[in-house]
C-alpha cells in the first residue's frame, strides 16, 4: 500500500533537519508512538499503538535510519509485530526536506504491507485516512516542540542583560495520544462514502 504525505513546518530548513535528527523527541510528537531505544548501527526500538473502533493493535518493533545530510532527506526501514492480535507490518519510507521561504516542505513516501487482523483495514483505505490525521497531528505538535526549544536560546540572551525584564514561560506541549474514537469513525465513514461514489455513477 503506497502512501504519500506533503506538509509544511513553520520553521527554517536548518532547524526542521536538526529536529528531524533527534528521533526521541520525533517519536513523541507522533500520535501512539513510544521510543524504546536505540539499537546500534542506525537502528531504533519502538512501539506504535492505534485503535479502530473494537480493533486494537500495539506494534513493537525497530527501525533503520538513514540520514543523508547532502539531499536533506531520511530513508527509514522498519518493521513491527503485534503480539496479541497476530498483525504484521513493513514499512519502507523516505522523506525530504524542501526550503519553502521561511518554512520547510516535507514530502513523504511510504510503502506499507500488512498482514494479520489489520490487513482488512488497509485492503478499505481507512489506513491512508488514518494517515491523514496522524500527519496532521504530528504537524502540530512538532511545531509547538520547535516552539518550546526556540524559548531558552531567547532566555539566555534576556539574562545577560540585568536591566531586562524575565522571559514569558516556555509554551507547553501536550503529550502526543493515540487517535482512536471519534475521529477513526469520521475516518471509515469518508472512505466507506469514496467506496460508494463510483458504484452511483454506474
Amino acid at each position: 500500500m503506497k502512501i504519500a504525505q506533503e506538509f509544511t513546518v513553520a520553521r527554517p530548513l536548518s532547524v526542521v533537519w536538526s529536529f528531524f535528527q533527534d528521533i526521541p523527541t520525533v517519536a513523541s510528537c507522533l500520535p501512539g508512538a513510544e521510543y524504546l531505544g536505540p539499537r546500534g548501527e542506525g537502528k531504533h526500538a519502538g512501539k506504535v499503538s492505534s485503535k479502530i473502533g473494537p480493533f486494537q493493535a500495539s506494534f513493537e518493533g525497530e527501525a533503520e535510519v538513514v540520514y543523508d545530510e547532502a539531499a536533506k532527506s531520511v530513508h527509514v526501514d522498519g518493521k513491527g509485530v503485534d503480539k496479541k492480535g497476530a498483525s504484521r507490518g513493513k514499512m519502507v519510507m523516505d522523506c525530504r526536506l524542501l526550503p519553502e521561504g521561511e518554512a520547510t516542505k516535507v514530502v513523504v513516501e511510504a510503502d506499507v504491507q500488512l498482514s494479520g487482523t489489520i490487513a482488512q483495514f488497509g485492503r478499505t483505505g481507512i489506513i491512508a485516512e488514518i494517515a491523514n490525521l496522524l500527519v496532521a497531528d504530528f504537524v502540530r505538535n512538532a511545531e509547538a516542540e520547535l516552539a518550546v526549544s526556540a524559548v531558552p536560546a531567547a532566555g539566555a540572551t534576556a539574562a545577560a542583560e540585568p536591566a531586562a525584564p524575565a522571559p514569558a514561560p516556555a509554551p507547553q506541549r501536550a503529550a502526543a495520544k493515540p487517535i482512536g474514537g471519534f475521529a477513526l469513525l469520521l475516518a471509515a465513514l469518508k472512505s466507506w462514502f469514496a467506496s460508494l461514489l463510483p458504484r452511483r455513477a454506474n
